[in-house]
């Protein structure tokens, strides 16, 4: 053999163990580059599965009444198991087949898509997996780069070293885009067909499987053709990979689907001002980040009881005068406890979102006086105490006008009445003559027991309400009554759940004891005189106009100025208070509109209590009764026109006897009680 030939075949050797060196090279080289990858991937550990969540509001029981979703996306998140088996099965038969058997990519599918796309002269097929599409809608952008498909290989790599199969799954089903606005299985399934994802059946979930291709070109709304081509070939892909039978598969194709499209539907919010209060809750009282409230997938659970919130729009949508610009406010709690159980801060939160149950401040009239007539209770006054009702001037002295406070219509008893009296009347001279009697700051000291922090002067007509609080505060000072005199504070938001159903908030209820249980149980049989027409005869007691709508015992302060109505009002269960008036403070016609809050009260408290029992106030020790005439508070006797059972602390009670009747003799009161002792009174504890 020649030199040249050697030569040759030497340089050919040299070049080929030269060529096998730097492939040795080079494969070492990638294998250390992959090896320090999945080193990589492996120290930088799991990465968040955080996606924006639609945060939910619901009410006590559980209903969902609204949600907080300042992206205009909706996303739920909902865990693999409680998804319809169908819609997993439909997912990985047309999405990635092999995705159980797979690391994060699958080869053969990339080779295979390879090769389409050669023959095409173009990008004709995907071969993304189920894990790719995941971490590029979790972490990436969508744009067609070298580096973002770099980036979505690792992040690839990263959830398939850190996750379970199931984990990425149930991440990829609960971010998948679906098309018109609804991110997710659990927002699709809801969005197009009303149902949870649990519930939908295979030709639902065949087609929904087919939405994410292209969630435009595929929607059900828009193109049911394609739809239904994309629909069919899912549940072939479903029948190839032993999912369906052929028989089972040609059934889901025929049967019918009847699309809801629930964000058409535009469903009315249910308590928009309720919801207002529970927003500001987070934010000032809870101070639960802005950021995860909106996004963070929150589950809120309220207080508010939605028939009693229906109930008390029904009320006031059918009350007031639809041509009226009048407004309203009410508030409903359960003196137990402080739940708000319902809420409404105006007749349209759409034309005004100002929440008159809460930011208002305005003056309550005379169901301030309770506050005055407990402080008198627990200094001396008892039920039968008697003031002369008449009109009066009340020298102010320092070069200041008299004030000439006056009753309604001019109506006085030129005489002297009870505390009972005078508080189902309403009189407003009583009152003020307390008030000065007293010592003014005392109201002042009485109305912060109860609760009241709005701005206060120690005057004599804040015994008739002449300084604004709010609805809420009214109502919150009431349930002391309600509950034998414990101070609760209101509460909107009972728990709050993350999006795993992990509790990061539970509201701890207290109660703390601030009033006298016997005096505030003696207020509360004097409140329930308002209904009482038995206790006058020159004039009619201020609830007269609805006693007769009302099936349970129960107790209230009804009050008016010349720009406010009120009436507030409880039972042992739930105590409400209702305001009416105009946002620009004139004045009221007394007659119309001045009705309207105790009508709306009574109306409201019976159908809101319609399925719970009638119960009584409890009597706490240290209380006693006796039968006595309600026009002079002394003890009855068997010629007294009328008896009234009335309440005392014990050792307050009256001991003399009435002796304006003609031939009276005393009466027998344990004798007249045993009379009524019997079943019905034992059935019927309440019946005086």
């Amino acid at each position: 053999m020649s030199w040249i030939k050697r030569w040759k075949e030497y340089t050919a050797l040299q070049k080929a163990k030269t060529i096998g060196k730097l492939a040795a090279f080079m494969g070492g080289g990638m294998a250390v580059c992959l090896l320090g990858v999945l080193l990589l991937a492996k120290l930088m550990g799991p990465p968040p599965l955080l996606v924006p969540q639609t945060t939910v509001i619901h009410a006590r029981d559980g209903e969902e009444i609204g949600e907080i979703n300042n992206s205009g996306e909706k996303r739920f998140w909902v865990p693999l198991d409680k998804m319809s088996p169908a819609l997993i099965q439909a997912t990985i038969a047309i999405e990635d087949k092999n995705f159980y058997h797979h690391h994060g990519f699958d080869l053969k599918r990339i080779a295979a898509a390879l090769l389409a796309d050669i023959r095409a002269g173009a990008k004709v097929q995907g071969a993304s997996t189920i894990s790719q599409q995941f971490a590029r809608n979790l972490f990436l952008t969508h744009d067609k780069t070298w580096f973002r498909k770099a980036m979505e290989a690792f992040y690839t790599i990263r959830l398939e070293m850190n996750y379970s199969k199931n984990d990425i799954l149930e991440g990829y089903l609960n971010t998948i885009y679906y098309g018109h606005g609804t991110y997710g299985i659990q927002s699709a399934s809801a969005y197009y067909f009303g149902k949870d994802s649990s519930h939908l059946n295979v030709s639902e979930a065949s087609m929904l499987a087919g939405i994410p291709k292209g969630p435009a070109y595929y929607s059900p709304l828009y193109h049911e053709e394609r739809a239904k081509e994309r629909q069919s070939i899912i549940l072939r892909a479903m029948e190839k990979n032993q999912f369906l039978s052929k028989k089972e598969a040609a059934a889901a194709a025929a049967a019918p689907l009847t699309i809801v499209s629930e964000k058409e539907e535009q469903k009315p919010k249910i308590a928009p001002y309720f919801q207002a209060e529970v927003m500001k809750t987070l934010k000032n009282k809870l101070k639960i980040d802005p950021k995860l409230v909106e996004l963070g997938g929150l589950h809120i659970y309220t207080t508010l009881d939605v028939s009693m919130q229906k109930a008390a729009e029904k009320e006031i949508e059918e009350r007031i005068d639809q041509n009226s610009s009048i407004q309203t406010a009410l508030v409903s709690m359960d003196p137990r406890n402080g739940d708000v159980k319902a809420l409404v801060g105006g007749r349209s939160f759409a034309e005004s979102p100002f929440d008159r149950a809460v930011q208002a401040k305005r003056a309550p009239g005379s169901t301030f006086k309770p506050f005055l007539y407990y402080t008198a209770l627990k200094n001396g006054y008892t039920p039968s105490t008697a003031i002369k009702s008449e009109p009066t001037s009340f020298a102010m002295g320092d070069g200041q006008k008299d004030y000439e406070p006056k009753n309604y219509n001019n109506l006085y008893a030129y005489d002297f009445i009870t505390l009972s009296e005078a508080l189902a009347l309403s009189d407003n001279i009583y009152a003020v003559k307390t008030n000065l009697y007293l010592g003014p700051k005392k109201l002042v000291k009485a109305a912060r027991q109860f609760g009241i922090k709005s701005p206060l002067s120690s005057v004599p007509s804040l015994a008739l309400g002449t300084k604004g609080v709010s609805v809420m505060e009214m109502t919150n000072a009431y349930n002391l009554f309600a509950n034998g005199g414990k101070r609760v504070e209101p509460v909107f938001i009972k728990k709050i759940t993350d999006s795993k159903g992990n509790v990061i908030y539970e509201h701890q209820y207290e109660k703390k004891q601030v009033l006298d249980k016997r005096a505030a149980f003696v207020m509360t049989d004097l409140m329930k005189g308002m209904f009482d027409e038995k206790l006058n005869d020159y004039t009619k007691v201020t609830g007269s106009s609805i006693d007769q709508y009302l099936t349970r015992p129960a107790a209230g302060k009804s009050g008016s100025t010349p720009t406010d109505s009120w009436m507030v009002g409880f039972t042992p269960q739930l105590t409400t208070g209702v305001w009416i008036g105009y946002d620009q403070g004139k004045e009221i016609n007394r007659i119309n509109d001045g009705s309207y809050s105790k009508k709306i009260w009574v109306h409201y408290m019976e159908d809101a209590l319609k399925n719970e029992p009638a119960t009584a106030f409890k009597k706490p020790k240290g209380v006693v009764s006796v039968m006595v005439n309600p026009k002079n508070g002394k003890l009855a006797t068997e010629n007294c026109p009328v008896k009234r059972r009335t309440y005392y602390i014990e050792g307050t009670e009256p001991t003399e006897y009435c002796h304006e009747h003609a031939g009276d003799r005393p009466l027998d009161d344990s004798g007249l009680d045993q009379k009524r002792k019997g079943w019905f009174q034992k059935v019927f504890p309440w019946w005086h």
